[in-house]
């Protein structure tokens, strides 16, 4: 199951427009009041480091960022994209490998433990990569609770479906946003809060079509996976595309994806 979802959460090459649009101001504001100049933070999953970037300007010179990932062409990317970013060190490694010789005063994973069948074996390494008290912010989502107005078409409706199917099947968990604070809580953790972070755009809104039209990237990308899985058919994945496309650009009003700001300290 773990090696399951480990290949089902790899980013295809040349897909990583998502990540690089991201920053700290627009998808992870709620970090932002609790960075401090002069701290050290590791960004787990950290893509292209998009949002470690915006992370090593706040916290200054006299602090440091790591980001860390699994897929090589994404840090690669961000090792290119980031190179004069002094305070910021994008490293390839998997997770549960990484022993660093100084630890972190703050660990954050945005968008991550979503994709990993394993979640609490995560937080158990992340607490062991934290300074005695530190702290831990986890931001994800409640699939289950994704919200359209008005309904998507048919044709979507079924690939998300089929989506949310393939996940679970690989063991992600699907509403990890609304479980991680019990997680912290039978794993020792103190002081957690959750914070809503709901994404929410609504059309007007400059960057509308391209965030409300993330699904169709997905089926772009994770599509091919399901097909493959004999999750849907690939006819019924361009079908999704093409429909939510029209979708986007005619009838909807907004979208809602439910998001948690998730925070605990040893």
């Amino acid at each position: 199951m773990k090696n399951e979802a480990t290949e089902r959460a790899k980013m295809p090459k040349g897909t990583s427009a998502v990540l690089d649009s991201r920053s700290l101001q627009n998808s992870y504001a709620t970090l932002i009041p609790i960075l401090k100049k002069g701290m050290r933070v590791l960004d787990v999953g950290c893509g292209t480091g998009a949002i470690s970037a915006g992370i090593a300007n706040v916290v200054g010179e006299e602090g440091y960022v790591v980001g860390i990932d699994s897929s090589d062409h994404l840090i690669a990317k961000g090792k290119a994209d980031y190179a004069a970013i002094s305070n910021l060190e994008l490293i390839e490694t998997d997770l549960f490998k990484y022993n660093p010789a100084e630890k972190f005063d703050l660990i954050v994973s945005a968008r991550v433990l979503q994709w990993l069948s394993n979640p609490e074996e995560a937080l158990l390494k992340f607490k062991d990569l934290l300074k005695p008290d530190g702290e831990i912010s986890i931001l994800d989502y409640n699939h289950t609770a994704l919200e359209w107005k008005p309904a998507p078409p048919a044709s979507m409706a079924r690939f998300y479906k089929a989506f949310l199917n393939w996940r679970a099947d690989a063991g992600m968990d699907n509403e990890i946003a609304d479980h991680l604070a019990a997680s912290f809580h039978q794993l020792g953790f103190h002081s957690i809060t959750s914070l809503n972070a709901n994404e929410v755009y609504k059309r007007g809104e400059e960057s509308f079509i391209d965030k409300a039209g993330i699904w169709s990237k997905v089926a772009e990308s994770r599509g091919l996976q399901m097909v493959e899985g004999g999750y849907i058919t690939d006819e019924e994945r361009m079908n999704a595309i093409a429909d939510y496309n029209a979708w986007i650009a005619d009838d909807a009003e907004w979208m809602m994806m439910k998001l948690n700001d998730i925070r605990a300290k040893i």
